[in-house]
């Protein structure tokens, strides 16, 4: 007997107008708290409740939420943008190469958490149906013919969506990042163990030296973060963030609001001497990984940034159990600190076919070129051979 349900797809222009229980739900798969914490109602909110990520500043909310009889199945969160700015997977050249021939890149749609470079799934289901995945897509192609818009993206996905979308004729991205995996260490000096020993010496120098001072480092996590601590960190923030992007994409408001919403899910790691705090690095927590995310600093102390966003996750994911850091984009300099290189994925649906066929084969160049990349760079780990 032929399937009678009936489909439907809605277009919210906010991330408010989906109940948070709705959102929370497809992204934890049915259990009602997203292992990922930017998987989170509450953390999409206060982007956009903040004016961080809105129409406004380019990024106005088009989630896609699939439902069956009535009853929400899928969400894909989406965003209308009108530049490439905060996504940390760069289309800069295409958007180029589409104007220089007379079309036009903007506006786009981007699945993401936005200024967010971690990965975590964006075609969200009850039951991880691949079905409800491929009409996820499916809706997405069809948002971006009715918008008159270029291209639909969806960065930072699982391998699993990855599989999906190349099945849907979606084109496929690698980049590499570097992670900490914790193999079951009892302690900092049981990790350093596994290495090289010159690589130990140096580890246990770069923290001596970042120490020196008198500085000491601490967690604030929980009830504990007071408005104070946002206080010191958005300074650093700011400092920090101005001299490296030019604009920092996130408010003050923002990290009141998180901290409001979900301050169990957030630790933040901060340094101070005996003038107060001069340093910090905001960190956000997993089921079982610990995800870094902004740093800042107003004075300079050699190695404090390795210290503080590398050295103090590992200690609090080894005292705390969690299997992995992941600690942001880019930076080969963490490989000598025991991150290892981890393929990243996205998929793009492009619907110009001069510029789908010139980026597929670029695609196909580039991922062939991670590959050969991250073997070559997980031998040169710091790890001792055999």
């Amino acid at each position: 007997m032929a399937d009678q349900s009936e489909i439907t797809i809605a277009i919210h222009p906010s991330t408010a107008s989906v109940p948070a229980s709705t959102w929370n739900t497809l992204a934890s798969g049915g259990s009602g708290n997203p292992d990922n914490p930017f998987l989170d109602h509450a953390f999409f909110l206060a982007l956009e409740e903040a004016g961080c990520a809105t129409a406004r500043t380019g990024w106005q909310p088009q989630h896609i939420l699939i439902s069956r009889d009535d009853e929400p199945i899928g969400l894909m969160p989406l965003f209308l943008k009108s530049h490439s700015m905060g996504e940390y997977v760069f289309d800069h050249a295409w958007a180029d190469a589409i104007e220089r021939a007379g079309g036009r890149y903007y506006p786009k749609l981007q699945s993401s958490v936005p200024f967010t470079p971690a990965s975590a799934p964006k075609l969200l289901t009850l039951d991880g149906s691949t079905d409800t995945q491929t009409l996820l897509l499916q809706a997405a192609e069809a948002l971006a013919e009715r918008l008159d818009a270029s291209s639909v993206h969806a960065t930072f996905v699982t391998a699993e969506e990855e599989a999906i979308a190349a099945g849907a004729n979606w084109l496929v991205r690698h980049d590499t990042q570097f992670h900490w995996r914790n193999d079951g260490f009892s302690s900092f000096e049981d990790f350093l163990e596994t290495l090289q020993s010159r690589k130990r010496k140096a580890i246990r120098r770069e923290r001596r030296d970042a120490l020196a001072e008198g500085i000491v480092c601490e967690w604030v996590t929980g009830g504990d973060l007071t408005e104070a601590h946002w206080d010191a960190f958005y300074a650093f923030y700011m400092d920090t963030g101005s001299r490296k992007w030019g604009r920092p994409y996130l408010n003050r408001e923002f990290f009141s609001r998180i901290s409001a919403a979900m301050a169990d899910r957030i630790v933040l790691m901060l340094a101070r001497d005996d003038s107060g705090y001069i340093a910090g690095a905001l960190n956000f927590l997993g089921k079982d990984t610990l995800y870094g995310r902004n740093w800042g600093v107003v004075r300079d102390v050699p190695f404090l940034h390795f210290e503080l966003c590398y050295y103090q996750a590992i200690d609090f994911a080894i005292a705390h159990d969690l299997k992995r850091v992941e600690a942001g984009a880019q930076g080969q300099h963490k490989l000598a600190r025991g991150y290892a290189p981890v393929t990243i994925r996205s998929i793009h649906h492009l619907v110009h076919p001069g510029l789908r066929r010139a980026v597929a084969d670029y695609l196909e160049d580039e991922r062939r070129m991670v590959e050969m990349q991250n073997e070559e760079l997980a031998e040169y780990t710091p790890f001792r051979k055999g």
